[in-house]
């Protein structure tokens, strides 16, 4: 950018709406060549979008931090006053809102554009008149021209936000109080669009578009409104006169306020503006500031922030000592720190950030790194790490941040899910890496990554247009009101879709899920209640033939759902339609139909509970077949009573239960009855009796089910499948789920019965081969109980309870065990040949 001092400065300065930015796009046009910095990328948005309409836009250029269209033949840049190509030659230059050089944030990329950005023909600076005695100090020979605004701006007094006129803004300083303003407009005025600051131009457009277009009638807005977003705005309400300015809560300026007022009135017309009036709130406008906003008259600026613009990079020590260098003329201020500073200072106490930044080159790639922008605000310190990492990638190899790394992060934001503040954050994240795929020489393939970072912000941009014109606007309910006061509700037509979405004369306003009538959340309003009402009494019919569907339908079409913590219930079709409760046994559940079907008729309930019942009988019989057949032996009087002694309670247990409670039951079971329980598929373990095939995941869930409904509780947790070892859970109810489900107790751990009994064969086999006809001392391998995940504290669980004791151990000796001698234990079944592993195999194989 040409900085020759001969080429004339023309400062424009005035009020908003004066014309000053439509004055700097006709001049920059009537040159060969321009270029404008402008406070916001929203606003350099919008006038790159009118001076494309100009010139085509193979000849215009827009560069923001996070955004950049750069054509080959570009001649007029539309840019940020951060993104000015300072070292690029221009006809025509121009800085807007030049006044905040006074901002403490800001204010030194401002000052430093007014001293040093010249157009090679005509420089123009615009700005507010609190600026001209900054300009007669700093650039003395700037020509100096006044423009009065073109409407006049009246104080209205306070209102409240029911008696707002129609075209109205109201500024909030907070997002929490943007949000809270516009969902009451929503209640009391059918809607709002709302515009912030952190919004990008997609989402911003779409809200203004609204709003211009007369969707609805008001604007809830930050006080990013007063940096010249043209509307047709007839009147402005301040929600609160003041703001956090990121050290602390203030008044706002009289200049401040002139500027949000200011956006009141377009051209010939006229504007007011005021307060919103709020039960209980205090600190309205003074007499003083009326005056001065009405008439323009605001105490003059006296300085402004500055830092060095061009520092030397010979050196990170010659880079800090120049950007603290402090100003020469007296109406000069020294900036705060900055974030960029602040952040070079942090990284220049790592050692081997100074052993990479070694020469202009790499000082000066690090002071770019240090300027990315803190989007989402998380602060100098959080700001810093990334920052670090991203000039460690910067500073070795081929100087470019990883593909992998930067398309994970953002894959991680490259979803539309959660709500307006979610999608808000997702956005200031994406700024983020937006940014730094606009950096020319950070990725191997910049254009590709530019563009998905675009691609990406647009997505996330219409996903929250859509979620703050949900959220906020009600249009559907608005037509239905107009003509419900013309017809009556009863005589609103009403209709399902296949989807299942119920409209109420053309408008959604909820949807059937099963047989269950919901609300759209979107359709809020006050006289919804009347809607739903009408809606309910037209969908007997409906009702009725979705009942008569699901008592034809198939097996396929029902599922059980045991989500963990819930009651147990059955699913048709993907939707709840009855829940499981105590019955006349374990396997018999109560069918109880969920509320929804109250509105059957009598015969349509009944066939939709005899339908389920069936389907319940049916998927018992397929997945637990042998625990049916044993609780049908317990009940057949021609089985054995010794053996009905013993299957009634198994049945009663779900099919598992530990072998002592039963002993009197089994000492009653000869040799006969063994191998027909064993024909049954019941295992007479050492230390419980068991079905295996019940141990199967599917068979787990049903018996836990089951057992939840019979109890009148919630289902619990399952066990992880294929589990063979878990810790004890401290929770009661989830200690009986698991030992229900086949675990047993062993101190800190459970473990499968089927698991325990094959450690209690090998145990038994290891101690018949090791000693003289089982006496004495011997070493089980532990082989299999560490591979199954046991720990030695529960394997010694284990062997107490089959029975053996410890013996004397010998230092560096694997622990020994013996028979305790109180009673003869059950001889276990022989284990299979093999080592303790082929075992281990063997059983994953029954599995």
């Amino acid at each position: 950018m040409s900085r020759l001092t001969a080429s004339p400065v023309v400062a424009v300065l005035g009020p908003t709406n004066t014309g000053k930015t439509h004055l700097a796009i006709e001049r920059m046009c009537g040159h060969s060549s321009g270029a404008i910095g402008f406070p916001l990328r929203l606003l350099a948005r919008e006038v790159y979008e009118r001076v494309v309409a100009i010139k085509g836009p193979e000849r215009v250029a827009l560069i923001t931090g996070e955004e950049k269209i750069l054509p080959e033949h570009a001649r007029w840049f539309c840019c940020t006053a951060e993104s000015m190509p300072i070292d690029r030659e221009f006809a025509f230059v121009a800085l807007d809102e030049a006044q905040l050089g006074a901002d403490p944030e800001r204010g030194h990329v401002f000052t430093d554009r007014l001293l040093r950005a010249r157009g090679r023909d005509e420089t123009m600076i615009l700005g507010s008149e609190t600026l001209r005695p900054m300009l007669r100090q700093l650039v003395p020979d700037a020509e100096i021209i006044g423009r009065p605004r073109f409407s006049t701006l009246t104080y209205a007094g306070p209102a409240k936000l029911s008696r707002l006129p129609p075209r109205s803004v109201i500024v909030a300083f907070s997002s929490e109080e943007v949000y809270a303003v516009a969902e009451m407009l929503r209640r009391l005025r059918g809607g709002a669009a709302v515009v912030m600051g952190a919004l990008s131009p997609r989402t911003r457009n779409a809200q203004v578009a609204m709003f211009q277009a007369g969707e609805v009638d008001y604007l809830v807005a930050t006080d990013a409104i007063g940096m010249g977003l043209n509307m047709d705005v007839a009147h402005v309400a301040f929600a609160s006169l003041r703001k956090f300015d990121g050290k602390r809560a203030r008044r706002l300026t009289v200049s401040e306020m002139a500027q949000i007022a200011g956006r009141a009135g377009r051209h010939q017309r006229d504007g007011t503006f005021g307060t919103l009036a709020v039960e209980g709130g205090r600190g309205g406008f003074e007499e003083e500031e009326i005056d001065a906003i009405e008439h323009h008259h605001f105490p003059p600026l006296d300085f402004l922030y500055w830092r060095n613009g061009a520092p030397d990079f010979h050196s990170i020590d010659a880079l800090t000592g120049s950007l603290e260098r402090r100003p020469q003329s007296p109406v000069l201020r020294m900036a705060p720190e900055a974030v960029d500073l602040a952040v070079l200072r942090r990284l220049t106490e790592e050692s081997w950030v100074r052993d990479r930044a070694r020469g202009a080159t790499l000082v000066k790639r690090l002071w770019a790194a240090c300027g990315l922008p803190d989007f989402r605000k998380t602060g100098a310190e959080p700001h810093s790490r990334l920052v670090a990492r991203i000039f460690r990638h910067l500073s070795e190899g081929t100087g470019h941040i990883p593909a992998p790394w930067f398309a994970d992060e953002i894959a991680r934001l490259d979803s539309v899910q959660g709500d307006v503040e979610t999608l808000a954050d997702r956005i200031a994240a994406a700024r983020t890496w937006a940014y730094i795929a606009h950096r020319a020489d950070w990725l191997a393939d910049q254009a590709k990554w530019a563009e998905r970072t675009r691609l990406l912000e647009e997505k996330l941009s219409d996903a929250l247009h859509q979620k703050l014109t949900q959220r906020f606007v009600d249009r559907r309910t608005a037509v239905l009101m107009r003509d419900l006061g013309a017809r009556g509700v009863d005589a609103l037509p009403v209709t399902v879709a296949e989807d299942g979405a119920v409209a109420v004369d053309g408008e959604t306003i909820g949807r059937l899920e099963g047989f269950r009538f919901k609300a759209d959340h979107l359709a809020r309003h006050h006289d919804m209640k009347r809607l739903m009402a009408a809606a309910e009494r037209r969908l007997g019919g409906e009702l009725a033939r979705r009942a008569k569907l699901l008592a034809a339908d198939g097996d396929p079409a029902f599922s059980l759902d045991t989500d963990a913590g819930r009651p147990v219930a059955i699913f048709w079709r993907g939707d709840i339609v009855a829940r499981l409760e105590r019955g006349r046994d374990l396997l018999t559940p109560r069918i109880a139909l969920y509320k929804a079907l109250d509105a059957l008729a009598p015969d349509d309930r009944k066939a939709v509970a005899e339908r389920l019942a069936r389907w319940i009988a049916f998927e018992v019989d397929r997945v637990l077949k042998p625990l049916a057949a044993i609780q049908t032996a317990a009940r057949d009087p021609t089985v054995p009573p010794p053996l009905r002694g013993l299957y009634a309670p198994l049945a009663e247990a779900g099919g598992i239960a530990p072998r002592q409670p039963l002993d009197a039951a089994i000492a009653g079971v000869d040799r006969d009855m063994r191998q027909k329980a064993a024909k049954a598929g019941l295992k007479l373990g050492t230390l419980d009796i068991y079905i295996p095939a019940l141990l199967k995941p599917e068979p787990v869930r049903w018996r836990l089910a089951l057992a939840a409904a019979f109890d009148n509780g919630v289902m619990p947790a399952l066990p992880p499948t294929g589990a063979a070892a878990l810790p004890t859970p401290a929770d009661g109810d989830a200690f009986a789920a698991f030992a229900r489900a086949g675990y047993r107790p062993l101190g800190a751990q459970m473990l499968r019965v089927d698991l325990a009994e094959r450690l209690a064969r090998i145990a038994h086999d290891r101690r018949m081969s090791e000693t003289e006809r089982g006496r004495g001392a011997f070493a089980p391998d532990p082989a299999l109980a560490t591979s199954l995940g046991l720990r030695p504290a529960s394997f010694a669980q284990l062997m107490l309870a089959l029975g053996f004791r410890p013996s004397e151990a010998t230092a560096n000796a694997a622990p020994r065990w013996t028979w305790r001698g109180a009673r003869r234990p059950r001889r276990p079944e022989p284990a299979r040949p093999g080592n303790a592993f082929a075992a281990l195999a063997a059983i994953r194989a029954d599995e």
